[in-house]
């Protein structure tokens, strides 16, 4: 058993990361300002994003979106049960109503289909969500979203530098992404909000600062004009030049953290070769490139004699961490008292709630962590 506990997830903060933030502290502009700009631009650079707006959460962005989007009671909103709960919490707390659809058994990604039978006509919004850093399929996604009239919104929380066929996620339509401290990429806290709508971005930016009719800061007047018009009520979900000096720093890096990740991930699949009781996710069919933002299993809880759950304390007890994405979100206890959603609706992201695991997945592991984390598996299941 490994003397040390091993996380599931640890941010890799590069000595210039840090120094960039302490001199950001230092320059006495901490607030949104050039350093939140230049973020902005280099990451529409790196993702073919024709605009961007650099946020305090992923969260910030999906509400903006919903208020932008003037969703309210009476519309609907598609999406999986399968994702964080921030996304319906939204819905809910617009006053609309969630509509889950069902996820492929093996990948975790939405389908088309499964969209598709959610739809009526007072569907307003699909959230499609790329699951652990593989792409959902978005071709027929799209496709579905004109032919019915419906504005798509990408949740790519977990997809930073994925590509789906020739794209980049954020290159197309409208993305939200987030820099939480697990994710591929960190500002602390942070997200980025992507579209190619002029329009919306334009909203987008009023609603994120007060509802200002110019943005937190203005590379002309080094600042923004103190006679800025309240347009209309608006929030303050605006970044800050701290986190952003950050995320320039890490975006530098996102490539070479993922390809790490690929290759603990290639790892792990290999080591868990022949594990019965463990089943690996599979991938798209579809030409696709992982970020490998997640490693997940799921158990076979009943060749292995016991629940998702004693299988994640037992492994806690072998000092090795894991995480839990997700539990669906209408399993939830507020979600299962206000919805009672029934147990034949949703098989396949109902089946995944009760076993999926994920297993520690960073760029500073190394090849030994993960035959650490094998190994204490194996010690697991076998007793």
């Amino acid at each position: 058993m490994r003397n040390s506990f091993l996380p599931f997830s640890k941010p890799v903060i590069s000595e210039d990361g840090i120094q960039s933030v302490v001199e950001t502290l230092r320059s006495g502009w901490i607030t949104t300002g050039p350093k939140t700009g230049a973020f902005e631009s280099k990451f529409c650079e790196y993702t073919g994003a024709a605009h961007s707006v650099a946020l305090s959460s992923a969260t910030a962005g999906m509400h903006l979106l919903f208020k932008a989007l003037d969703i309210g009671p009476g519309d609907e909103v598609v999406t999986p049960s399968m994702t964080w709960v921030s996304t319906v919490n939204l819905i809910v707390l617009a006053g609309a109503t969630p509509v889950f659809a069902d996820i492929d058994k093996d990948t975790l990604m939405v389908t088309p289909e499964a969209i598709e039978r959610c739809i009526t006509t007072k569907t307003k919004l699909v959230v499609p969500v790329h699951f652990a850093g593989a792409p959902a399929d978005m071709q027929p996604i799209r496709q579905m979203a004109v032919k019915n009239g419906l504005f798509l919104a990408e949740d790519a929380a977990h997809a930073m530098g994925t590509v789906y066929k020739s794209e980049k996620i954020g290159s197309k339509g409208t993305t939200i992404f987030s820099f939480h401290p697990i994710k591929n990429m960190t500002t602390g806290e942070g997200g980025m909000f992507c579209t190619d709508d002029l329009d919306l971005i334009e909203r987008i930016k009023r609603l994120k600062f007060h509802g200002l009719g110019v943005d937190a800061y203005d590379r002309d007047t080094q600042g923004r004009s103190p006679q800025a018009e309240v347009l209309e009520p608006g929030y303050k979900y605006n970044m800050t030049d701290i986190a952003a000096a950050l995320g320039l720093s890490q975006l530098e890096r996102i490539d070479a953290f993922n390809e790490k990740r690929r290759k603990l991930a290639m790892l792990y699949r290999d080591l868990l070769e022949g594990v019965d009781e463990v089943i690996p996710l599979s991938d798209p069919v579809y030409n696709f490139k992982h970020a490998w933002h997640l490693f997940i299993i799921r158990l076979d809880i009943d060749r292995a004699g016991m629940t998702r759950d004693e299988f994640m304390h037992e492994l806690k007890l072998r000092n090795i961490g894991t995480g839990l994405h997700f539990r669906a979100v209408h399993q939830q206890k507020y979600y299962q008292e206000t919805m009672n959603i029934k147990p034949d609706v949703l098989p396949n992201t109902e089946w995944n709630s009760d076993r999926i695991c994920s297993l520690p997945l960073f760029p500073s592991m190394t090849e030994e962590d993960v035959r650490d984390v094998v190994d204490a598996i194996k010690d697991v299941l076998n007793e």
